[in-house]
């Protein structure tokens, strides 16, 4: 569990900039209602998913609608959903291993060894037949083993296929020839604030728990001073420690998100828990099946939420949607024709009313999908065709530094002729250094020119030797950090 300010999460929540935005104008608008439906302007591409079982409609990715309405109006019965999904969540045991310090007397505590295992458990969610789970990656981080155990008590040893460390989600997959259950993906875009849901997972090591609220709000983001954003599907159906990674599932047994924060100042449950859409889930297990990596998108705009207090300002009588600040050279977003002050309003015909919302739509995107972005400029709403592309970008390590492709701009301002610009600061612990926007100019005195310089060095070192990152700081000064 991280710590964010007074709240204490279950998971990490720091999320990877779809957008390659900025967070700039104060978020005023809280209400997560959207609009009518979606509109898919996808390219071409296979899923290795299986289509729902009970639902399916002509191949994928097509879904069904997830709309419900009062579950006592309908008379719906809980049985099934919990039935259908309760086979499929798995208890994950994460059994990691740290160096002790080179204490003697901790020596001898430790029976003559240097290394302590540490095991730590959650929830995952089988979605496929042969055995692919889906998880935290916060669940999994740091394993030496991992083994999960289904409803029947049957325990498996489990790989690490990938993970995506930003959006808190991984991959496993079964190393058993057996079929097993598993919950079909829903659509999460398709899901309403008050529809019923169901949690299902192993708080406090009692496994197979299925607990019932409804969907409270949608794109939700729990930490509003980070410009990358996460949109997080919010319920008050129970969730405590050891529920990361379970399913968040509606009534029809599809699933939804993937359990992964709480808000609490105890530890345990007070009301709030948040999920990662399954619609973003789902297109990361696909790319790591498909390439191997998570192929990041991005719209090439910078803003932020368009607040009433900045509607006022500019004398425009409305206040939801995202404002465009400045828009990257060379984007999809520059190409297309989105400008400067330019306010977003929808995609795909699905509502934008505040910053998150577009972050998690465009976070279940891959590069060349083309949206259909719906701006206000001048009072009048103009709908433009953008081709989204490749956010290629890199965290160092657990140092809690990404870094991506410095441009022509950002080299000259610090008046380096080589580098790759960090681009965010998740660990708490760098943040008070203000590395941000800096230019890494050398690893291990390395010249660098590119994140996939950076990768290749970095992937050679073994796990525990130390790196040297230099770069340039806002005087253009070089500076060096030594890192293990």
């Amino acid at each position: 569990m991280k710590k964010f300010a007074s709240l204490l999460l279950v998971g990490i929540v720091g999320g990877v900039v779809a957008l390659g935005t900025q967070k700039i104008i104060d978020n005023n608008n809280n209400n997560n209602d959207k609009s009518e439906g979606i509109t898919n302007s996808e390219t071409e591409f296979t899923s290795p998913l299986p289509t729902p079982k009970l639902h399916t409609t002509s191949g994928m990715p097509n879904y069904t609608n997830s709309n419900t309405t009062s579950a006592a109006a309908l008379d719906i019965d809980f049985t099934n959903a919990a039935e259908e999904t309760v086979n499929s969540v798995v208890h994950v045991k994460n059994v990691s291993t740290y160096r002790r310090p080179r204490n003697y007397m901790d020596y001898l505590r430790n029976g003559g060894k240097l290394e302590k295992a540490i095991v730590g458990a959650g929830s995952g969610v089988i979605i496929t037949e042969d055995g692919y789970i889906v998880t935290n990656n916060h669940v999994i981080k740091g394993a030496s083993e991992v083994r999960v155990t289904l409803n029947n008590n049957k325990s498996y040893e489990a790989k690490i296929v990938g993970s995506d460390p930003n959006a808190d989600i991984a991959l496993l997959k079964i190393a058993s020839d057996e079929k097993f259950d598993y919950i079909p993906f829903g659509n999460s875009d398709n899901t309403k604030i008050g529809e019923w849901v169901l949690a299902v997972g192993n708080p406090f090591n009692l496994t197979s728990t299925v607990t019932a609220g409804i969907i409270s709000a949608k794109a939700r983001d729990l930490d509003e001073n980070d410009r990358n954003m996460q949109s997080f599907i919010q319920t008050d159906a129970a969730i405590n420690p050891g529920n990361s990674g379970g399913a968040l599932v509606n009534t029809k047994g599809e699933l939804i998100g993937i359990n992964t924060a709480i808000t609490s100042q105890t530890g345990s449950y007070v009301g709030y828990a948040f999920a990662v859409p399954s619609n973003n889930a789902r297109k990361i297990v696909e790319d790591i099946l498909e390439y191997g990596d998570v192929q990041k998108a991005i719209l090439g705009i910078s803003g932020g939420t368009f607040s009433q207090n900045a509607a006022k300002e500019l004398g425009i009588k409305y206040s939801q949607g995202v404002f465009v600040s400045s828009v990257s050279k060379n984007s999809g977003a520059e190409k297309s024709g989105i400008k400067k002050g330019d306010i977003i309003k929808k995609i795909d015909g699905y509502g934008i009313r505040k910053f998150s919302d577009l972050t998690g739509y465009v976070n279940s995107k891959r590069p060349n999908d083309v949206l259909n972005v719906s701006v206000m400029r001048n009072n009048k709403l103009i709908e433009i065709p953008v081709t989204l592309s490749l956010y290629e970008s890199y965290q160092l390590r657990d140092i809690g530094i990404e870094i991506i492709n410095a441009t022509e701009d950002d080299l000259a301002h610090y008046g380096a002729k080589h580098g790759v610009k960090i681009s965010q600061v998740v660990s708490n612990t760098m943040k008070r250094y203000g590395l941000e926007g800096y230019i890494i100019t050398e690893i291990d005195e390395t010249p660098v020119n590119s994140v996939s310089e950076v990768k290749k060095i970095l992937q050679s070192k073994a796990e525990n030797e130390d790196i040297m990152v230099s770069f340039l700081d806002q005087y253009g000064e070089k500076k060096h950090f030594v890192f293990n």
